[in-house]
């Protein structure tokens, strides 16, 4: 098996692929050779050679890699253009996302580069296709989850639930990181501060902290973010293993 690990999250918009990038920034900056993919993406964008996953590229950008065609091909083996549940996304003379093409073409990353991180699409119960949802991805996949959550009221909920039905899965769960996905007011600052050690008291997993909302990330910035979080050098100690 492959070494690497998935991001995803509570829902949609709770900042994943702004996590990969800096996670995937941060064990750049370790010396790992990493790279990203992005095995479904609704709301493709139509460029001249194809259909481009953003997300991806964000990545791709943020650690200055420039993929093969092939190459991308794996790391996007599935783009749509409605920005919707895949399995909605799919036209009728596209092939659907499944989890058996989906490994293969992250064990063939995993072949060719040191460690691979995988982002998710929304959250764990999206339907990839008519029989198979996104966490049946990740018991395929059998990597540690990073799981994503909004900071603030009502994470706690969410994140337990998502915790609750990776580890009824028996998919290992690295860690959590909330997220600020906007900017945040004093008014629930106890709140937010709470949130870190409720979840991983009652999760039993680590929360590895906060990224700070950044509406311009730039490397730097993520790079101090990530830096910003605790446990993950223990977290992630396996991908540096010989």
């Amino acid at each position: 098996m492959f070494r690497g690990f998935v991001v995803t999250g509570t829902d949609t918009d709770v900042g994943k692929t702004f996590t990969t990038a800096a996670l995937s920034l941060w064990l750049r900056h370790k010396g790992l050779g990493i790279v990203p993919m992005k095995p479904v993406q609704t709301g493709a964008k139509v460029m001249s050679d194809g259909l481009r996953a953003p997300d991806l590229d964000f990545t791709l950008g943020v650690l200055d890699h420039v993929p093969s065609p092939e190459e991308r091909d794996l790391m996007q083996p599935f783009c749509y253009i409605p920005a919707c549940s895949p399995h909605l996304a799919v036209a009728e003379d596209e092939v659907a996302p499944s989890v058996e093409a989906i490994v293969a073409a992250a064990e063939e990353l995993g072949r060719r580069h040191p460690a691979v991180v995988i982002e998710g699409a929304g959250g764990l119960m999206v339907p990839l296709n008519r029989r198979e949802m996104m966490i049946d991805l990740f018991a395929a996949l059998k990597l540690p989850v990073v799981l994503v959550g909004r900071v603030g009221l009502g994470t706690i909920n969410h994140v337990l639930l998502s915790i609750d039905a990776l580890t009824s899965r028996h998919i290992p769960v690295a860690g959590v990181i909330l997220n600020e996905t906007k900017p945040q007011g004093p008014e629930d600052a106890f709140i937010r501060a709470d949130n870190p050690g409720t979840i991983a008291h009652f999760g039993g997993v680590p929360c590895f902290g906060t990224l700070p909302f950044i509406p311009e990330p730039t490397i730097e910035k993520l790079l101090a973010a990530a830096e910003g979080l605790s446990g993950l050098d223990a977290a992630f100690a396996h991908l540096f293993a010989r």
